[in-house]
């Protein structure tokens, strides 16, 4: 039994013993559902045994509970948080009968039930999946996973479906095809198991059994079979087919690496694959092979599957085998293309359903939509089957011709290995677990457990080179019931059969678990059996009995596969002993299940379970790093055993705590390299030194030992075992001997080293390492007192290994605890030739400081040794510094070579390339300087803020300084990160909010208005009171003009109607004349909401589950003085009928218009907004078009869309075919051109059905199909669209009523089809487009009519006599203007020229002087360039001879003329002004140019004296003002979003005109000009572009509505495309501190065009800038505010991305500044006091003015803590004066971070002046930062801009320089030269002098003895040679000069 003190010897200790059940049980119990009444019968035994039952009662539950037990099953994993940090909890899915669920939670955190689902069957199988969505980018780019987005999903498997519900809450419900028999989750997708039912055994005729391994990659993706591809072998070549054997049965599937395991019944073997996608190459293969074997008898695989997957319907499936026969599935595969096809399923939500649907999987020739997955319906003829039953009536054509395509397979499964087939063939069974683990060295294992023979294989695997396959090696067995990895500490957990818990790592014991709290088998056994062999026995004579134990466990570690099988014999038969001791106890570990991290769940045999967890391999962040370090350079077999042992001693019961941990580390590991630590000394020397003391209280206790060296780690372990130990007897008679045979020892033996020790001959790498690791400490100022730790280590091996070099390094940095005691060396000289000297050891240490320093006195530099992934901040230190200081880029590019070199143990090649991977340097982003490059590459390592500050101060200056420059001049385009390194927050934030995506909108929280107060409440139904005020009253700020627009545009409060009671009129005519003038009112009162949607354009966000507030349009006035209501429905006058319906439906679209674009809608609250009265109908109408006019209604259903069309309401069917044709606009989206062709005859093909479609609906269909086609020039469109301008009249009533609008449509859509093609319309030449325009324009014979029409033309008109000349009335305005959209901004003269004013007064006579303003509106539109914004340009396009006869606009009497007619010259005169004012407002959209607002500002004063002058009767009212709306939306036009206040009192005059001519049209052009003055809130403004123009001239048409009803000449609706010439551009800055908008000067810069140079202006922002083509770049001005540069030549998409987002642009203020609105003329700025008393700068800063600075609290406390004066003061007073200058330089400087770097250099140097310095860490760090400021590359960056910089302006470092100087030339004098002397010559020094004399030797960078020696310096007599002899060694000549009298014999010194 002695083999049981071993076990015991090691034990692990795992801690935290927990009851586990899982969380769902509980729930369920609690959950509503017919199953609680179950759960109530059957509770649990457990709960029950507690009550005092007979027993039988117990076994007859028990019973039950098992069979409950059955139906329930849980899994968990670690954690997943959404954002995807590490989270330290578990996660479980509980599955029981119908319910699913899924709980979050751990020990100290309460699990939570996170999601319950219910479904209707009961759940086979519940797991979590990740889908990849791939996104749909221009180029497929299926290689790159950047652009996939990643669904997390958890997938719920019923017998005839799947559900899949992803965490953004998206539903799936895929239809399963056949039984499923298993699911896994793979990497890509689902894989699904077909189950094979018993009678599908080879069936008589041979063929092609069906695949059994199916994948889908999306619940929206067809399944498809998998596809395997074997090596040679049992098949011959490699070849590629379908997975259709039967007996292969999944056992085990991984993501990562992505692997299936398979076991074979047949063979009894498991086999391992690799699963990815399938190459094309296969794909072609796999269906050809299938297609080749056309025979009847071998069935088409591909084609037959298909059919049978699409055909089978849900009802067959559960019935027997659902394959009966192919013939049956044949005759079956006609009806698949039967209309009544199943969709997927109904429930999926609409958002999933068109989020895949229009994305076949990755397009291999895949079919979209509803026809992906047909079942035929579940009603087949019974008949049919009984039919086609026998196999011999397979209709033989069924094959030839398969009609339904191949499903193509998308995965692929590769073999990879299989195991060696055994010989003991039926003992094999198929593996019950599999998992992978890692071993401690990073070594991967695939453990699969064969529970018949209680083994478990492990197979270790790794990549292959190129990483492109995994390689397997050999199989070794371990004995074990059961097993589970242990993932976070890299371990596995082995239950064996005694029921011991051991714990592996790869293949090699750790050693056994001790559970506290469950009895351990071994302990039991021993209580219960009489020893054999008592402890003391075992103890004194160890060397025979450990090694026996000790011997063959280390062999079988490294040689034998099987460790274990030493001792099977004795498994066997203790097992039955143990297990009957373990009946009568009640508890053993029966299953292990769960593991999660590092805790693990066992399953108790009294149906109890635990959760365990196994302890971590180190805690201290210390202990960790150097089991890294020496983990990395030993080789991997003695890596192992060393971190086994030391986990056996770490983590043995009881063991040590957080603070000792280290001293028993170093204890470990010495005595792994041989040292007896008892009789160490410098144990006894820690007892003096405080930082350590808790090693010895261990030590103390712990007995010495006798007997041969090997016996150390027994001993050591053994110590903690007898802890354990409960007999006080064992111990006493344990102590008692050994104590005795200690004073035998002599000292000086027991010193030396046993070399047989493991480490023993990897000393010096050990110790090398552990200096890189002591070195990477220094550059973390967090781990200091860990470097104390590890330099005692280092000093005693240093000693050891006889280092004078490094002994005398150590001395420096910490001369208190390295006393110079030489102490005797305890390795001889014989022992050293056995160590193995690696390459790498270096004789000078390697010292990060000493090699910065190097760097910046320009010296040259050995490369730094480094560990990779060990010493990253040594890395990163040695390469910025090479990149910033020596200038060399190529430092951060992938070959970092030169300045670093790595030290691995063997596995060099892979490390070096993953490490270029990851610190290779994009090039994406703008980098012009060093500092850039230097910031952008540490961003791109990783490297943080925070990182920054635990640098040490003087090795973080270089970074700290390329910061600032950084600071001053940062790129605009910048990742996040960067900017926050370089701590521009403003930056950050931008960039930040630049990657949120659209849909969360992010300008909400900064420039959402507050919700109105109470005060409004009266007016808050006017749907204005969602604009941003903040924003509107920064832009205009002095007046109240955006209170008067509201006042003006609102529509929902009644009109005051002021009519006074004549005397002579009755009562009952007074209420007539009231309700008259009313109806005048109303006029206006109607067109007001086309304006207020320009207004409020996409000023709101909708709350998702209220409906959208429409205000209600109020047509009802009030009377004064009484305020009697009047009200139009009183009967006393005629109302036209139907008069509010068009305003209704303009009042549904501005409600829909103030939804902003980035809002986030979906189809169900769109259908959740119909109203339910039907009076509301138009409104929806018009709610519908907005959302389509801002992009939303994409999202709403096909399915709805039909819906609404098949109402037949005409309002909507408007509404809504406009609004889908904008929201497609330009897409030429086939399933919105048959939507729309429905509408249009011309469309239809002649033969069809004569739908009776609505005249206003049609012209809305012609419309949307010229946005839908917009700029395409699609050939048959323009055929149709060209032929439907001249549409002629009908036979019947059809086409007479409205032609004009119908023929201008199609001229709009004609002209939008091919806008701006001009001459070069590819393949229409001969349709001849611009003559037949012509003909259309000016009149003419018509033309046969071609095309397929003809037929219906062939009858004339009866009510219309046209005969056959053209109406030149009805298609001359659609005509023009196509001709304009078409040759728009092409300058073609020739068309233009047809489009000049006729010039004789015959042919004025001919032409409507209406059309006269449409052809000047076309031919300016055509020769764009030449429009100039003055009145000399307006008037040349005014033709001579009306130029010479017409009236001037302001004369007074009229010239008498015979021959003329007066009235057509004048009207010609004002159209063919208004025409060219309307093209120059075009021109102008949206640019605010002055000279064209002042020139059509005088057009416009001059048509308004005109309309008032006597000769206004002659050109005619009207004329006049349609010329004056038009002038006046001219001017809005070019004003568009600026809120001129001149427009802005025009608009308000014609406000106010109600009577006389003033008709509903006029109304709506006016306040249409309000709108577009103020559009979108002064947020948007207009476009110039082709697009923008074309929705322009369709909304603008100048011909006004005469009536509400009125559509005759132009569709009312049309008015509102307005916006899609509206963009968003203004720019608002916002302050990044108060998150408010603020004003900031911003200078915009103008590229160079023809018309003017490149020019600069400055414009105090929030403003509406150019548009963004006309720009070169925007920076923001300071001195207020940080500089930032916007720049435009490298495109335009970031600048576009923050306007569309609110045009939200961050910035800062500088310190000591006020924002403008604080501080209008800057003279309250603390720069600007401090230039009037500049004397006294420090004593004139006040700490309490910091608040003006800055706004860092930290700023703040430091000010008020340490720069307040208090009452008794004394001496404090002048650290007091200091601390105020230095925060107020580091405040004016801008760099607050300096601050502590300031104070840590006072501190030290104060320190130094006191003599207390124990480590010189400060002193190298002051050293460092003066050479960074002598260095030469510093010396340049001043040169070149000399008032910038850290340090710059301030006396601070000279003077502490000056100090540093003096103290040490102080000590030197005062007897310091003593004790140099004899530290140069090798005497030992006096203790007190010890730490200056180190501070010396390291700010004079004195050479070491060793070095002197070398350089033979004793024989000197001058300084001259002294001066020649020190220049290798690099020491500077102010130090040689303290130095020169000691080596000279000179005793006076030189500096005094």
């Amino acid at each position: 039994m002695s083999d049981h003190s071993d076990e015991r010897a090691t034990m692990i200790a795992a801690g935290d013993l927990q009851e586990f059940a899982p969380r769902g049980r509980e729930h369920c119990r609690r959950h509503p559902s017919a199953l609680t009444l179950q759960l109530r019968r059957l509770q649990p035994a457990s709960e029950l045994c507690s009550s005092d039952g007979a027993a039988g009662l117990v076994g007859s539950l028990r019973e039950v509970t098992i069979h409950e037990r059955q139906r329930e099953s849980w899994q968990l994993r670690k954690g997943v948080s959404d954002v995807g940090e590490e989270v330290d909890y578990d996660e479980e899915l509980y599955v029981a009968s119908n319910m699913v669920i899924w709980s979050k939670g751990s020990k100290n955190q309460a699990s939570t039930v996170y999601k319950a689902f219910t479904v209707d069957s009961p759940v086979l199988q519940a797991l979590w999946c990740d889908f990849t969505i791939p996104q749909e980018k221009s180029e497929k780019s299926d290689v790159s996973d950047s652009d996939e987005i990643v669904e997390k999903c958890i997938c719920i498997l019923q017998n005839s479906c799947i559900n899949v519900h992803s965490i953004e809450g998206k539903d799936y419900i895929a239809a399963l095809p056949f039984q499923v028999a298993n699911v896994w989750p793979t990497k890509y997708g689902l894989l699904f198991e077909r189950s094979s039912s018993s009678h599908e055994v080879p069936p008589s005729p041979p063929r092609e059994p069906l695949p059994t391994m199916f994948s889908m990659l999306h619940p929206l993706d067809e399944i498809t079979p998998l596809v395997c591809k074997s090596g040679a072998g049992v098949f011959g070549s490699a070849r590629v087919q379908y997975v259709a054997d039967y007996t292969l049965r999944i056992v085990f599937l991984n993501a990562e690496p992505s692997i299936v395991m398979t076991y074979d019944t047949v063979q009894s073997l498991h086999t391992v694959w690799a699963l990815r996608r399938v190459k094309p190459e296969e794909q072609n293969t796999v269906l050809k092979f299938s297609e080749q074997m056309g025979t009847p008898q071998h069935v088409a695989t591909s084609s037959s599957l298909t059919a049978h997957l699409r055909s089978l319907s849900k009802g067959d499936s559960p019935v027997g085998s659902p394959f009966q026969n192919y013939s049956s599935i044949h005759s079956q595969s006609r009806s698949v293309s039967s209309p009544s096809m199943q969709s997927r399923s109904p429930s999926i939500s609409n958002m999933a359903a068109l989020s895949r649907s229009h994305s076949p999987a990755l397009g291999v020739h895949s079919f979209s939509g509803v026809q992906r997955f047909n079942f035929s319906s579940n009603a087949q003829s019974p008949k049919r089957h009984s039919i086609t039953h026998s196999p011999n009536s397979t209709s033989s054509d069924s094959f030839l011709i398969p009609e339904t395509e191949p499903i193509v397979p998308e995965l692929c499964i590769d073999h990879l290995w299989t195991e060696t087939v055994t010989n003991m063939r039926e003992k094999n069974s198929q593996a019950s677990k599999v998992f992978i683990t890692t071993d401690l060295c990073g070594q991967k294992f695939l453990c699969f457990l064969v529970e018949s023979q209680l083994q478990l294989r492990c197979v270790k695997f790794q990549e292959s080179n190129d990483k492109s396959q995994l390689i397997f090696g050999s199989v070794t067995n371990i004995q074990a019931k059961d097993a589970a990895p242990v993932q976070g500490i890299d371990t596995l957990l082995v239950l064996e059969g005694s029921g011991n818990l051991v714990l592996y790592s790869g293949v090699v014991r750790v050693g056994k678990v001790f559970i506290p709290g469950l009895p351990a088998p071994s302990l039991t056994m021993s209580n219960q059996m009489p020893r054999p062999s008592t402890p003391l026995d075992s103890v004194s004579t160890p060397s025979k009995p450990l090694n026996k134990h000790l011997g063959p466990l280390e062999e079988g570690v490294l040689l034998s596969p099987v460790p274990e099988l030493r001792d099977s014999s004795k498994l066997h038969d203790s097992t039955y002993v143990e297990d009957c001791t373990f009946q009568q106890l009640g508890t053993f570990i029966h299953a292990l299940r769960d593991p999660v991290h590092n805790r693990v769940t066992l399953e108790l045999s009294n149906n109890t379970m635990v959760r365990i967890t196994i302890p971590e391999i180190a805690t201290s962040e210390l202990v960790k790093r150097c089991l890294q370090g020496i983990k990395a350079i030993l080789p991997k077999e003695i890596a192992v055993q060393m971190l086994v042992k030391w986990y056996n001693a770490y983590n043995a019961p009881g063991g040590p705590s957080y603070h000792s941990e280290w001293n028993l580390f170093v204890t470990c590991l010495m005595n792994m390299m041989g040292y007896n630590t008892e009789r160490l000394s410098w144990t006894r020397n820690l007892d003096f030194e405080g930082s350590l003391s808790p090693v010895i209280a261990p030590k103390k206790a712990r007995p010495s030992e006798t007997g041969s060296d090997e016996d150390w780690e027994y001993l050591l372990s053994s110590d903690y075992h007898r802890n354990f130990e409960s007999h006080p007897v064992a111990k006493a008679l344990r102590l008692d001997p050994l104590k005795a045979s200690a004073p035998k020892d002599d000292f000086s033996q027991s010193l030396s080293l046993d070399s047989s020790t493991l480490l023993f001959t990897h000393i010096p790498a050990i110790f090398f390492v552990l200096h890189l690791i002591y070195e990477e400490l220094k550059l973390n100022s967090l781990m200091g007192e860990g470097i104390r730790s590890l330099v005692v280590l280092l000093v005693q091996l240093a000693r050891d290994l006889k280092l004078e070099a490094y002994i005398d390094y150590y001395y420096r940095d910490y001369p208190a605890l390295v006393k110079t005691s030489r102490q005797s060396c305890i390795i001889d000289q014989v022992q050293t030739g056995f160590m193995h000297h690696p390459s790498f050891f270096s004789a000078e240490p390697p010292s990060i400081f000493q090699w910065l320093s190097s760097c910046l006195k320009g010296e040259g530099v050995q490369p730094y040794p480094y560990l990779p992934g060990i010493c990253e901040r040594s890395k990163l230190v040695v390469v910025s510094v090479a990149l910033y200081i020596l200038g060399d880029e190529s430092a951060v590019s992938n070959e970092a070579s030169h300045y670093l070199y790595k030290i691995t143990s063997g596995q060099r090649k892979q490390q070096i390339e993953q490490d270029d991977n990851r610190c290779s340097f994009r090039h994406s982003t703008s980098v012009s300087s060093l500092a850039e490059k230097l910031v952008i590459w540490m961003t791109n390592v990783g490297f943080t803020l925070r990182d920054l500050e635990s640098l040490p101060f003087g090795v973080a200056l270089p970074i700290r300084d390329a910061i600032y420059y950084c600071r001053e001049q940062p790129a605009s385009d910048w990742p996040e990160a960067v900017c926050l390194l370089i701590g521009r927050q403003d930056l950050s934030k931008q960039a930040c909010e630049g990657n949120l995506q659209k849909g969360k909108s992010s300008v909400g929280p900064v420039l959402s208005s507050d919700i109105p107060s109470g005060t409004e409440s009266e007016e808050d139904e006017d749907g204005m009171n969602d604009m941003n005020e903040e924003v509107m009253s920064l832009i205009w700020s002095e007046d109240l003009r955006v209170q008067e627009v509201r006042r003006l545009l609102q529509s929902a409060r009644p009109v005051r109607v002021n009519v006074v009671q004549m005397p002579e009129a009755s009562d009952h005519e007074y209420i007539e004349e009231k309700e008259n003038r009313l109806l005048q009112l109303c006029q206006r009162t109607m067109a007001l909401p086309v304006g207020r949607g320009m207004f409020t354009l996409f000023s709101y966000h909708p709350v998702p589950t209220e409906q959208l507030p429409i205000p209600k349009l109020n047509l009802t006035g009030r009377a004064p003085p009484r305020n009697t209501t009047v009200d139009l429905n009183s009967g006393n006058i005629d109302v036209p009928p139907n008069m509010a319906c068009w305003a209704s439906f303009h009042n549904g679209v501005a409600a829909g218009l103030k939804i902003a674009p980035a809002s986030q809608i979906d189809s169900a609250w769109i259908v959740y907004n119909k109203p339910k009265i039907a009076e509301l109908a138009n409104e929806y109408a018009g709610f519908l078009m907005a959302l389509g006019l801002n992009g939303h209604l994409t999202k709403l259903a096909t399915l709805n869309i039909h819906d609404y069309l098949t109402k037949g309401h005409e309002m909507t069917s408007i509404g809504l075919l406009l609004g889908v044709s904008a929201a497609k606009l330009g897409t030429m989206d086939m399933a919105i051109t048959r939507l729309l062709s429905i509408h249009i005859p011309a469309l239809l093909p002649p033969t069809s059905t004569e739908l009776d479609v609505p005249h206003n609906v049609q012209v809305a269909a012609v419309i949307g199909i010229g946005l839908v086609y917009q700029g395409t020039a699609h050939r048959h469109t323009a055929e149709v669209l060209l032929a439907e301008i001249g549409r002629p009249p009908g036979p019947e009533m059809e086409y007479c009523t409205d032609r004009e609008s119908y023929s201008l449509a199609s001229g709009l859509a004609l002209g939008m089809v091919c806008l701006g093609h001009g001459s070069n319309l590819i393949g229409m030449s001969d349709l001849n487009v611009p003559e037949q325009l012509y003909q259309y324009m000016v009149g003419g014979h018509r033309r046969f009519q071609a095309g397929m029409h003809r037929e219906k033309h062939k009858s004339p008109s009866y009510q219309i006599k046209e005969g056959d000349t053209i109406n030149v009335d009805v298609t001359c305005p659609g005509a023009t203007l196509a001709l304009a959209m078409i040759y728009l901004k092409t300058n073609n003269r020739s068309i233009a020229d047809w489009l000049q004013a006729p010039d004789t007064m015959y042919l004025l006579d001919f032409v409507k002087p209406e059309f006269l303003l449409l052809r000047t509106l076309a031919r300016c539109l055509i020769l764009w360039d030449d429009i100039l914004p003055n009145s000399k340009w307006v008037n040349s396009n005014v033709p001579q001879i009306i130029r010479e006869n017409s009236i001037s606009l302001h004369a007074t009497e009229l010239p008498s003329s015979e021959d003329l007619s007066l009235e057509t010259l004048a009207q010609a005169h004002v159209y063919i002004i208004a025409g060219a004012c309307l093209s120059l407002g075009f021109r102008f959209a949206g640019s605010e140019n002055l000279a064209a607002f002042k020139c059509l500002y005088k057009y416009a004063t001059d048509f308004l004296k005109c309309l008032s002058a006597p000769t206004a009767s002659i050109t005619g009212h009207y004329n006049l003002e349609t010329c004056l709306s038009v002038l006046l939306l001219s001017l809005a036009m070019v004003m568009a979003g600026s809120g001129n206040l001149k427009v802005l009192q025009l608009c308000r005059f014609m406000h106010k005109k109600t009577g006389g001519e003033m008709n509903y049209g006029f109304h709506l052009a006016h306040h249409m000009a309000l709108g577009l003055l103020f559009l979108g809130g002064g947020r948007y403004s207009l476009s110039t572009s082709n697009s923008s123009i074309a929705a322009l001239l369709c909304a603008l048409y100048p011909h006004f509505p005469v009536h509400s009803t009125d559509n005759r000449y132009h569709l009312q609706a049309l008015r509102h495309l307005y916006v899609l010439a509206a963009e968003p551009r203004l720019l608002t800055p916002v302050d990044v501190d108060s998150n408010t908008p603020c004003y900031a000067l911003i200078e915009v810069t103008y590229k160079g065009t023809q018309w003017y140079a490149e020019a600069t202006e400055e414009l105090m922002a929030p403003t509406l800038l150019p548009e963004l083509h006309l720009l070169k770049q925007i920076r923001v001005k300071g001195p207020r505010y940080w500089e930032l540069l916007i720049d435009l030549s490298k495109g335009t998409n970031h600048l576009k991305s923050i306007l569309s987002k609110g045009g939200v642009l961050y910035v800062k203020l500088r310190a000591g500044q006020l924002s403008y609105k604080e501080d209008p003329m800057g003279w309250r700025s603390l720069l600007a006091q401090t230039v009037t008393h500049r004397n006294s700068e420090a004593r004139a800063f006040k700490p309490e003015a910091i608040s003006a600075f800055t706004s860092d609290p930290a700023l703040f406390s430091f000010a008020d803590y340490f720069c307040k004066p208090t009452v008794n003061m004394g001496q404090k007073q002048e650290i007091l004066d200091l601390f105020s200058s230095i925060l107020y330089e580091c405040v004016t400087q801008e760099n607050p971070e300096m601050l502590p770097t300031y104070i840590a250099i006072d501190q030290a140097v104060r320190r130094l002046e006191r003599r207390e310095m124990s480590e010189t860490f400060e002193l190298w760090q002051i050293k460092l930062v003066l050479e960074f400021f002598s260095s030469r590359s510093h010396q340049e960056r001043m040169s070149r801009n000399p008032n910038r910089g850290l340090f710059m302006n301030s006396e601070f470092l000279p003077v502490m320089k000056c100090t540093i100087d003096n103290t040490l030339d102080r000590w030197l004098q005062a007897g310091g030269d003593v004790s140099l002397h004899s530290y140069l010559s090798g005497q030992p020094t006096e203790e007190s002098q010890l730490s200056m004399l180190a501070c010396f030797l390291i700010y004079h960078s004195v050479p070491t003895p060793g070095q002197l020696a070398a350089g033979g310096l004793e024989g000197s007599t001058n300084f001259s040679e002294l001066l020649l002899k020190f220049k290798q060694l690099n020491m500077p000549v102010r130090a040689l000069l303290r130095l020169a009298p000691l080596l000279l014999g000179n005793p006076q010194s030189m500096v005094l």
